[in-house]
């Protein structure tokens, strides 16, 4: 698999794992970017606080990510949307599970959790559509049986199903990657770049024909150049409003 598709599989990713997190009931304790407290610990700074961890750029956890789990299980080397399959799972459960996991639908030994060369080549002479659908239901069976699943089971549930479907249109190649703000790791709600250029667009048109028909007409000049900074300033107007509402759906939770 190329290295533009770890790109793709951590803009999923982070929608999912969103913000900055501190549940009692989860293990994990202070989370940010989907990286925990001992993460950071081992991989930024020895001595971290939960305030380290809530204020933590995301460049942080981006430089993470591949160290700790796409890199540590070799997803360049799997079949597409196995790879992000896999991914997700170390990340959200521990790479000791998800390596175990995948050797283990792919008919090997699970007694380790290494993606050793032979577990390369079985993933790529499996099915990948077979392994993403069998990683997938025994990932959501051990989430179901676990204590907290009264208090987490819905978002589990629902970021198994994305997963399953997201990993599956990337083996066959037709997934898209989400829209993602960089500056918070929750989800951007798409808006349309078309949509926005396109009113704007549609306000300074409009203004260049009525500017041109008042020439036509004989106004005067001023009336023209009026017309003309009127024009300007309602298509900038139109523009910036656009661009307020796109930061306020960024805010929304994902």
């Amino acid at each position: 698999m190329s290295a533009s598709s770890y790109e793709a599989a951590l803009a999923r990713l982070l929608v999912h794992e969103g913000g900055y997190t501190n549940h009692p009931s989860d293990p994990g304790g202070p989370t940010n970017f989907g990286i925990t407290i001992y993460d950071y610990r081992e991989y930024v700074k020895k001595n971290a606080t939960a305030s380290d961890v809530k204020t933590m750029w995301i460049e942080y956890a981006k430089r993470i990510f591949p160290a700790k789990y796409w890199d540590a299980m070799r997803c360049d080397a799997l079949p597409a949307g196995v790879d992000y399959a896999v991914f997700d799972y170390g990340v959200n459960s521990g790479i000791g599970r998800s390596g175990k996991v995948l050797r283990r639908v792919l008919k090997l030994s699970d007694e380790t959790s290494a993606v050793s060369d032979a577990v390369i080549a079985a993933a790529r002479a499996a099915d990948a559509k077979e392994t993403i659908a069998a990683i997938c239901d025994e990932r959501l069976r051990f989430l179901k049986s676990l204590k907290t699943w009264s208090v987490f089971g819905k978002g589990w549930a629902r970021r198994v199903a994305d997963v399953r479907a997201a990993a599956l249109a990337m083996a066959v190649g037709t997934e898209t990657a989400p829209t993602q703000s960089a500056a918070s790791g929750r989800a951007t709600v798409p808006m349309a770049t078309t949509a926005q250029q396109g009113t704007a667009g549609a306000v300074a048109a409009a203004g260049a024909v009525a500017a041109a028909q008042a020439h036509r007409d004989g106004a005067p000049v001023s009336i023209i150049v009026a017309l003309a900074g009127l024009t300007i300033a309602a298509a900038v107007g139109t523009w910036l409003f656009w661009r307020w509402r796109q930061r306020r759906r960024q805010e929304m939770p994902v």
